[in-house]
């Protein structure tokens, strides 16, 4: 399936900024189940600095405002060709090695709601995938998927007392149960082609697991589902703050809106 991805994110402030930074991962990565083909990326009110690849194989992008802008607006766009692997993505690249990924941060930090929902699992269901997809079932059911109820901030115990979240929040307490129960999780942020719209205004978020021999494997919790073809995979880590789609800091007391438009659609 090849994918059209168009993706603006805009940034307003109130009162010109005289100095900023942020570190954009917008850039999908070519890997099991997708080819990059094309990907442009342009910025208005800031310019590139330089660009690198991370730890985690991301490719990352730092660009500064220009001198008092009052608007930012970075503009991505491409095409990928991506294919049905089950959510397999296969063995592990990077630098960072694989048992780093059990180790958690304070957005993933398992205490007694995370433990709770992944308890007895590993002694009622033998294999792997079925425990993993059980574990995202129960999640789904304790924590339904809700805008508005939490923030980038939210960790996986405070989503689970909250009940409601975001693909965010389902990823995270995945990612936490999962290590409690021994596995390597890291959480991914991309795109995914919705069946019933074109327009998104936000990106999506899942998990994958280290599974051997498999390597690292999928699991949406949202939606259910390993990834399929309307799939595009573009930053990993251990968390949110590893792979969010664009992070910075600014000088200055100016407020902030920020609007993104999304449209991923098959060509």
């Amino acid at each position: 399936m090849r994918l059209k991805v168009l993706h603006t994110t805009t940034y307003h402030f109130d009162t010109p900024v005289s100095y900023g930074l942020q570190q954009l991962r917008l850039v999908p990565k070519s890997s099991a189940g997708q080819q990059v083909l094309n990907w442009q990326m342009e910025i208005e009110g800031g310019s590139a600095q330089t660009s690198f690849i991370d730890h985690h194989q991301n490719q990352v992008s730092l660009i500064s405002f220009d001198p008092q802008a009052t608007s930012i607006v970075v503009h991505c766009a491409g095409e990928v060709e991506t294919s049905d692997e089950a959510g397999v993505i296969g063995k592990h690249g990077g630098f960072a090695p694989v048992w780093l990924f059990q180790r958690p941060t304070d957005l993933t930090r398992a205490g007694p709601n995370v433990r709770r929902l992944a308890r007895g699992l590993k002694d009622e269901i033998e294999d792997d995938i079925p425990r993993l997809h059980a574990l995202s079932t129960r999640i789904i059911e304790a924590v339904a998927y809700r805008t508005g109820t939490t923030g980038a901030e939210t960790t996986a115990e405070d989503a689970i007392e909250i009940g409601s979240g975001v693909c965010q929040d389902h990823a995270h307490i995945f990612i936490a149960a999962a290590r409690t129960m021994g596995y390597p999780a890291r959480y991914v942020s991309g795109y995914l082609m919705m069946d019933d719209r074109v327009h998104q205004d936000a990106s999506h978020a899942w998990a994958e697991v280290h599974i051997p021999p498999l390597g690292w494997v999928g699991f949406d919790i949202s939606n259910g589902i390993s990834p399929d073809p309307r799939y595009v995979r573009v930053a990993t880590g251990l968390d949110y703050t590893e792979a969010a789609p664009i992070s910075g800091l600014r000088f200055g007391n100016a407020g902030e809106a920020m609007m993104v438009d999304i449209q991923v659609q098959q060509q």
